[in-house]
């Protein structure tokens, strides 16, 4: 059986998280939204809420709705000027949305997200708790950044994430991509002709990373290799994913019909919806190098003791998420910490029948116990 005839099929997803960049629903010649491209993803949503489905839309577009209506389309904005752009803009955003979907007989509710809502736990149940009142009450969830008190240390960056963070909250069966790509391809098809189109991707490698390039500079967004991020984040949780192109017409119904798409296949082994949540982690507030021995033990179900610890970076909290990094510096896991940075200095290298005597108390015997780690490759 060839990898295309395994991939999933949107319609037997019950619950989608759509995402919809910028660049598609906003008209660059005058930065007004697409309204007849708009009508149709609408009519798309409709056709899918009629067969069952729960829809839940994540919408860039703010800040490119307003740049025009205030006069600053000839230079890079600052920080300050994209949050005075997103408080104009969302007001329009969130005006089309509603009309588009009200033409269809759907409710819009809007709702506005900062990593610390999904990154925080207790923020977390929270919006999740929101959202499904709102589906439960057959509204259409239309999510984005915001963007207005975002700051430029701690901010999503992009819409492919914080839509894959909203599927891994949400319990959501797939996520959908609308891109103006149709997918996934072995090297950058604009550049080099001999690009090979990847149809399904069933586990997300090194290879497979690789192929998104580096990330973007600074703090832009978008790109193949934020696409791979979310992959990454939405497939842990247990939520296909699809990258499929958007510019046309009714691009769901395209992608329903047979349309060129990459699809990520959902992992069978996700866990509990508390590791999934720590595995989704953007923003870690330090990090440990542990060594190959750690490594092992922790790929064998084991917790994280500080004898296995070899380096320590950043400043965190006891409870915080910290990210976990091999002797060569690769991410491999995330984790909740159980002592703080000063703390954990004092400790790493060092057996746990030692810490009592260097903490001058008695805590708990590893850093990172395993209920609270979420490994990248379990």
């Amino acid at each position: 059986m060839n990898a295309a005839a395994c991939a999933p099929h949107l319609a037997q997803a019950r619950r989608i998280v759509i995402k919809i960049g910028s660049a598609l629903l906003v008209d660059s010649a005058n930065a007004a939204l697409r309204q007849q491209w708009l009508q149709s993803v609408c009519a798309d949503i409709a056709d899918l809420r009629a067969h069952g489905a729960e829809v839940i839309v994540v919408s860039s577009g703010a800040i490119s709705l307003a740049r025009h209506r205030l006069g600053l389309t000839s230079r890079r904005l600052r920080l300050d000027e994209k949050q005075a752009m997103a408080s104009v803009g969302q007001i329009g955003l969130a005006q089309g949305w509603s009309a588009a979907l009200a033409d269809h007989n759907l409710v819009a509710a809007q709702l506005l997200l900062t990593p610390d809502d999904t990154e925080n736990r207790e923020r977390h149940l929270n919006a999740r708790a929101t959202l499904q009142t709102l589906l439960d009450l057959g509204c259409v969830p239309v999510i984005n950044e915001n963007d207005a008190i975002a700051t430029s240390e701690i901010r999503f960056g992009d819409n492919d994430r914080l839509g894959a963070r909203v599927a891994q909250m949400t319990g959501a069966d797939c996520l959908v991509l609308l891109s103006d790509i149709d997918g996934l391809y072995t090297a950058d098809p604009r550049q080099d002709p001999s690009a090979r189109h990847i149809p399904v991707v069933e586990q997300m490698t090194d290879d497979i990373m690789a192929m998104g390039g580096e990330p973007p500079p600074g703090y832009s967004s978008g790109g193949m290799r934020t696409k791979l991020l979310a992959a990454r984040i939405a497939t842990r949780a247990g939520a296909n994913m699809v990258i499929a192109a958007g510019q046309e017409h009714h691009p769901l119904r395209r992608l329903q019909n047979g349309g060129p798409c990459t699809w990520f296949l959902a992992q069978t082994d996700a866990g509990s919806a508390r590791k999934r949540w720590i595995g989704g982690g953007l923003q870690p507030r330090g990090s440990l190098t542990i060594d190959a021995g750690a490594c092992r033990a922790l790929q064998e179900g084991a917790s994280l003791l500080p004898a296995g610890v070899t380096g320590l970076e950043g400043t965190f909290g006891r409870g915080d998420l910290v990210a976990i990094r091999d002797s060569e510096g690769i991410i491999i896991g995330r984790g909740l910490i159980g002592y703080d940075s000063d703390e954990s200095l004092k400790l790493i290298g060092h057996r746990s029948a030692e810490m009592e005597q260097l903490l001058g108390y008695r805590g708990r015997d590893a850093l990172i116990h395993r209920d609270d780690l979420a490994l990248d490759h379990p």
